[in-house]
């Protein structure tokens, strides 16, 4: 591929990620195109520049090329700025939701190493691991096979106790994906700081329809109370998180406590869960918003796919699987994360649902409207997903920290 064709592609990319191609239809190859650009835009500055200076030294100079070249280093180092931008955004989002004095109550004030961009990490974005953390493979917590496992990860200090406890639901379209796939920078984080960190598998469409999926995460759930105790967690403070279609899937388990419906043969196992931080997640699978691209999901997807039958033939399936539906005054905490450019879930379902949070429900309600982001920015290591990273662990402090004090108050 010669010099100018090289930066018409990546002129393409760059500009998708800066807008990207509105529509139902295009949502899949724009958000895989901006996604990819955006959050490896520094990689692409870099090969961009390296590429232009090296055509730039040679004896025939293409300036279309150039021009192309210098086009998408200024959108490229816009989406940096962009991402860079994302601590201030997520600090905002918390102080909005929690109080401005929250980090008072962290163990430690965040010092300005805490917060700065780890350069390191995002050169190598898809090294997310970190070697103090263990780590136990495949535990067996249901009877579907590589579908029914879960890995643990645990803190460097085998002598812990009582350590609070994230369960991490991968994402995927309930239909592909696996729980080393999703979380990791997350959960190595976490685990590090002393949580116990559970991600799971679930059974998959279209091989099972629903409500297989939200069936095994509440199975998962009931594992934890049973069993963490054994590994050094504390039962008593579970949070839930997952992206996409876990966001779906954690947000209606942390909803939905100790429904018998979706509790067949442990319908008396506690699942009720201390907060949800869902990212990017489906809240509405039955169109009750009105939106347009949720009824084309509905219709046009979860419909023939997930569910295995029609809105017209069994709303209530869709309506009992919409977690904007079933939000209750007994809502547990949450922290909504999501990006403002997500082709696949468009924002106005995040904006909605936290509305329905706030006006319904009791408790305090985080959310972080991400300019710039795509869908699943998370997944692997970038400047955005850095800031993401560590805003939800000061969220989960102040929140452990606040169940701590909660508990050791003496019952009047």
């Amino acid at each position: 591929m010669g010099f100018r064709r090289r930066q018409a592609v990546i002129a393409a990319l760059t500009a998708n990620a800066v807008r990207p191609v509105p529509g139902f239809r295009t949502g899949i190859p724009a958000f895989f195109a901006g996604w990819l650009t955006g959050e490896l835009a520094p990689h692409l500055l870099t090969l961009t520049a390296a590429d232009a200076a090296a055509h730039a030294t040679g004896r025939r100079r293409d300036v279309a090329g150039l021009a192309l070249a210098g086009a998408s280093a200024a959108g490229l180092g816009y989406l940096i700025s962009q991402s860079r931008r994302t601590g201030d955004d997520v600090e905002e989002a918390l102080v909005e939701g929690i109080g401005v004095d929250y980090v008072e109550q962290l163990d430690a004030k965040p010092t300005p190493a805490d917060l700065a961009i780890p350069w390191r990490r995002v050169a190598r974005p898809f090294s997310m691991r970190d070697k103090s953390v263990r780590v136990v493979r495949d535990v067996t917590y249901s009877e579907f096979g590589k579908r029914g496992k879960l890995d643990l990860f645990l803190p460097p200090d085998e002598a812990i106790s009582d350590a609070p406890v994230l369960v991490q639901v991968h994402g995927g379209g309930w239909t592909i994906g696996t729980k080393e796939q999703q979380g990791q920078q997350l959960m190595h984080h976490l685990a590090a700081k002393g949580w116990i960190c559970v991600a799971i598998n679930y059974r998959l469409s279209p091989r099972s329809a629903w409500p297989a999926h939200i069936v095994d995460v509440k199975r998962a759930l009931a594992w934890v109370q049973e069993n963490i105790a054994e590994y050094g967690g504390d039962p008593g403070y579970v949070a839930i998180t997952g992206g996409s279609a876990g966001g779906h899937l954690c947000a209606l388990a942390a909803l939905t406590p100790n429904d018998p419906a979706w509790q067949p043969g442990f319908e008396d196992a506690d699942t009720t869960v201390q907060c949800c931080v869902p990212h990017y997640g489906v809240y509405d699978m039955a169109g009750s918003t009105g939106m347009k691209s949720a009824v084309q999901l509905r219709d046009l997807f979860l419909a023939p796919r997930i569910f295995k039958t029609t809105w017209e033939a069994d709303p209530e399936v869709f309506e009992q699987a919409s977690p904007i539906l079933r939000i209750t005054p007994d809502a547990p905490d949450f922290f909504v994360l999501h990006g403002a450019f997500d082709t696949l879930v468009p924002v106005d379902q995040a904006r909605m649902f936290v509305e329905r949070l706030r006006a319904v429900g009791k408790r305090s309600v985080v959310y972080a409207e991400l300019p710039g982001a795509q869908h699943a920015f998370d997944v692997f290591g970038s400047i955005r997903s850095a800031h993401v990273v560590r805003a939800i662990d000061r969220y989960l402090h102040w929140h452990w920290n606040g169940y701590r004090r909660e508990s050791a108050t003496p019952a009047r």
